[in-house]
């Protein structure tokens, strides 16, 4: 039967594009389905704010009326000139284990690419640091973080023979929770806390937290501006994170560090983990799926790490330690016993060293890939 490229045009295309991987994986314990609505919602032009500055097509690979492959191509403009590049990203590509296919999705997006002008590829990548990223190559027995992704390992060899090759690694660990807050995390914090004058924000309900939500995300565009494929948030792209991100942060498991004069200067924020939620939901949150997620968040006893950054000037001087002290003693007093870490480059040893005092596992590896194109 013959292989199909076929673009993704209308909407009911895009919820097949969305669903393949459900099918796909229907078999896998450890692959987590995501959300349909949200991803929906991430996909469509209407919708995702990242559309100001980015452009992307879906395809879908057919074989008769069988979907066996998917990918996104996608120009994010923003990040082209604060790079000063011309690379288009793929993303949501998930394949049947068949080299024609991967060939064919990647040569679709390689053909676009040349069209528009970019001198080469990478990925998988989103729109933003948020969306999906990378192929897992390590830790295919492992259970993904509540907003990470998984595939079969075949994924790696298919795209080194489609002429891919390692761009950067990403790498995750598994942190060990000790049943007492260890007594120099809490000396260290009062110790920071009175030589710069910094203390945690006051959070007693998610309105509090709200209110920092702009602080958080500015700062984190500063933070985090030179990590490879970040590209800054804009003002609407910031709103709408916000808007998913609050629904799931709880005071207790946030914390943010504010100096004398009230200005973040940094901010960690963990939540308890969704992963087995989200597979119960089976992409759907109504009617039982958001049942799930609701106990997940009040009883587990496993939390993901999902964002910790410091203001430039106040690195190096130890603010870790307020984040530890606060949200270390929710860990104890709600008996969490391990921490997922979500994904950090290879060679980030700024937030590797943030580890070292704990019993840790490096248990996970995912990938970015790159190919240059010959014009």
């Amino acid at each position: 039967m013959d292989l199909i490229i076929k673009e993704v045009t209308t909407p009911e295309e895009l919820k097949d594009f969305i669903r393949f991987p459900d099918n796909l994986y229907k078999d896998c314990k450890y692959y987590i389905p995501s959300i349909h609505k949200n991803q929906f919602n991430t996909l469509s032009k209407e919708q995702n704010p990242a559309f100001e500055h980015c452009e992307a097509r879906y395809w879908l690979a057919m074989k008769g009326s069988v979907i066996v492959g998917r990918v996104a191509g996608i120009i994010n403009h923003r990040y082209n000139q604060e790079r000063n590049v011309k690379i288009m990203r793929f993303g949501w590509m998930d394949f049947v284990e068949d080299q024609k296919i991967a060939n064919a999705l990647l040569q679709q997006v390689e053909k676009w690419a040349k069209e528009k002008g970019m001198t080469g590829v990478h990925g998988p990548l989103g729109f933003t640091s948020f969306d999906a990223s990378g192929v897992l190559v390590e830790g295919f027995d492992e259970w993904p973080t509540s907003f990470g992704h998984y595939n079969f390992p075949y994924y790696d060899k298919m795209l080194q023979n489609a002429g891919y090759n390692k761009e950067v690694d990403w790498i995750e660990f598994n942190i060990k929770v000790p049943d007492v807050l260890p007594p120099k995390v809490i000396t260290a914090s009062k110790l920071v806390e009175k030589r710069y004058s910094l203390r945690n924000a006051s959070l007693k309900n998610k309105n509090d937290i709200g209110k920092y939500a702009n602080e958080v995300f500015e700062l984190l565009n500063t933070v985090y501006k030179d990590l490879h494929c970040f590209s800054s948030l804009t003002p609407a792209q910031i709103k709408d994170l916000t808007k998913d991100f609050m629904s799931f942060m709880q005071p207790d498991y946030v914390s943010f560090i504010l100096n004398n004069k009230d200005e973040l200067v940094a901010f960690g924020i963990v939540m308890p983990s969704l992963t087995k939620a989200l597979k119960k939901a089976k992409g759907r949150l109504y009617p039982f799926g958001i049942l799930h997620i609701i106990w997940a968040l009040n009883f587990n006893d496993t939390v993901d790490m999902l964002l910790i950054g410091v203001r430039p000037d106040y690195q190096n001087k130890g603010v870790h330690a307020l984040i530890f002290s606060k949200i270390g003693q929710t860990f104890v007093r709600k008996g969490i016993k391990q921490v997922e870490t979500t994904r950090e480059l290879e060679d980030n040893q700024k937030v590797q060293q943030l580890w070292a005092g704990y019993e840790t596992r490096q248990h996970k590896r995912a990938r970015c890939y790159v190919k240059n194109l010959s014009l």
